[in-house]
């Protein structure tokens, strides 16, 4: 039996992409999801597909940049589900561009979502797993962690990041497991927000061989689905074709 059953798993940048696949896979898989984003048309959908297919999904919108609303959203949780297993911190943006473009307000934004939004998260959900006596993070990094390259050094440094913040937490915690999922290029609609007309041609280009969102929702799932005393510290999921 998966270690996933009755779990509920907050998930972030829910409304498409690795969160709405995996947000699909771990309510097949027994988890009661609660969803997350700031297009609430497109939850409201995936809750009511999810309910279809005999799973439990609530819902509400959430602004990860803004500290207030994601503990606000994590207490939604707990208040319809008496506890919070897991906090997917699945939410980032990727708008590339070379570093002499100077996109300083496309940078700041990265380091809001990117960073500030894996921090709100634990936050928010700190304490309750360590009243509960245990529960898990699960922060999407991305291949980005590992490598930079150009248009990237901003987007990188944000993942880098979410990796260092990832391993500080799991160094601390006795009790709390810490996953960081770091996917190499994926079909979503992360780098939609891309303004640089070189790092959009050279993203388009990159996708020809990406791998799908169910294959990143099947490492979240086998990273949840452990034993308790098994904790998965990171996985990368690159596509077999992938030059780095």
């Amino acid at each position: 039996m998966l270690n996933v059953e009755n779990k509920v798993i907050v998930i972030t940048g829910a409304s498409s992409g690795i969160g709405e696949a995996t947000a699909k896979l771990l309510a097949q898989n027994g988890a009661k999801v609660v969803l997350g984003a700031r297009r609430t048309d497109k939850l409201e959908k995936l809750v009511e597909e999810i309910h279809a297919s005999g799973g439990t999904a609530e819902f509400k919108a959430v602004d990860v940049t803004d500290r207030d609303d994601v503990k606000a959203f994590v207490e939604f949780a707990k208040a319809k589900f008496g506890r919070v297993d897991v906090i997917f911190n699945n939410a980032g943006v990727m708008p590339l561009s070379p570093m002499n473009a100077l996109k300083v307000e496309e940078w700041d934004n990265m380091i809001n979502v990117n960073i500030r939004g894996v921090l709100n998260g634990i936050a928010a959900g700190l304490p309750i797993m360590e009243s509960q006596g245990g529960g898990q993070f699960i922060n999407t990094a991305s291949i980005g962690a590992h490598v930079v390259v150009p248009t990237g050094a901003v987007y990188c440094a944000t993942k880098y990041a979410v990796w260092a913040i990832s391993e500080g937490l799991r160094q601390e915690s006795q009790n709390i497991r810490v996953t960081t999922i770091s996917p190499g290029v994926v079909e979503t609609e992360l780098g939609s927000d891309i303004t640089d007309e070189s790092a959009k041609g050279a993203l388009q280009e990159f996708r020809k061989i990406s791998l799908s969102p169910d294959a990143i929702a099947r490492a979240v799932l086998y990273a949840v689905s452990q034993p308790d005393d098994v904790d998965v510290n990171e996985i990368i999921a690159r596509p077999t074709a992938s030059g780095f």
